[in-house]
């Protein structure tokens, strides 16, 4: 779809050289997925977030995460008023369509549990009520790696909920020219287009519903999953959740890439962003999340 090209065309404005994760976070997006971006500070995971957000057209919350932050500041919590006698809900900034979580990682293991529910359910519960968030429901967070001061790891429950994990990197040396000259790239946000909003958004979802994905690529993604409980390299294999969230990313790049129907290159391409967050290598084993995915990527055949 001619769509998908004006979008990430739009956000390169802003984000210079990193066609290919705008790519991911929109396959994300589409996927009914949250995105974890981890990276060091300073090369525009934030930018990216915001520019994201304008053209998508969604309503859209920012929260940055620091140690104090409690679980009410982002659930919300109910105020007495005098003049009505009674308990008010106010709602945290967890009600909105596009939420921006900011380094999670400095955050407490107690005020990050308060969003899973959120990402698994799309729903909040709140003094025993629950309640129903927007559609569509997006998280994009942002992590500094773990060796930095002032974070924590987030929990295996946690990074779960992340359909994909990303990472932008330095940029190419055109690219940085590019800002280098041409000042701070934030400025040119608001001029962005809004070129979806949700209604669009959640058509787009469910035609990723219909890409078709053969037997033959379901037994590839079997074989991969088999492969990681039973190889002696990891610590634990991939869940049936891995298994579903590799298989509806695949639909998701299969439409942005024009088809109606998923190849092996697509799970090939989408198994790191998606799986290498869920891994661990054995105690015994010195690989780590790009090398346990290689270690797939050779050992698993695409036919058998």
């Amino acid at each position: 779809m001619a769509i998908f090209a004006q979008l990430t065309e739009e956000i390169s404005r802003v984000v210079l050289g990193k066609d290919h994760q705008i790519r991911q976070a929109l396959c994300c997006l589409l996927a009914r997925g949250h995105l974890l971006i981890e990276d060091v500070p300073g090369v525009g995971k934030t930018t990216l977030s915001q520019a994201f957000a304008k053209v998508t057209g969604l309503d859209y919350q920012r929260m940055q995460f620091t140690s104090d932050l409690l679980p009410s500041d982002i659930l919300g919590v109910s105020i007495f008023d005098r003049n009505s006698n009674a308990f008010h809900f106010h709602s945290g900034p967890v009600f909105t369509q596009f939420l921006l979580v900011d380094e999670i990682n400095r955050a407490s293991p107690k005020t990050q549990s308060a969003l899973l529910e959120a990402m698994a359910e799309k729903q909040v519960t709140v003094e025993g009520e629950t309640r129903t968030l927007p559609k569509p429901f997006f998280v994009m967070a942002t992590q500094n790696p773990w060796f930095q001061s002032g974070t924590f790891p987030l929990p295996e429950s946690q990074l779960d909920r992340f359909l994909m994990r990303i990472s932008l990197g330095y940029p190419d040396e055109q690219s940085e020219r590019r800002l280098l000259a041409g000042g701070d790239p934030r400025a040119l946000i608001a001029e962005l287009r809004a070129l979806l909003n949700a209604e669009k958004i959640i058509g787009l979802q469910a035609m990723v519903d219909k890409i078709e994905i053969r037997d033959s690529v379901l037994s590839y993604v079997q074989r991969i999953i088999a492969f990681t409980r039973q190889d002696s390299h990891y610590a634990f294999g991939l869940s049936t959740r891995a298994a579903l969230a590799l298989i509806q990313a695949s639909k998701a790049w299969a439409m942005l890439g024009g088809r109606a129907y998923v190849l092996p290159d697509d799970i090939q391409l989408l198994l790191e962003p998606v799986a290498a967050h869920r891994l661990k290598p054995a105690a015994d084993s010195q690989d780590d999340g790009p090398d346990l995915i290689k270690r797939l990527l050779l050992q698993v055949p695409v036919v058998v």
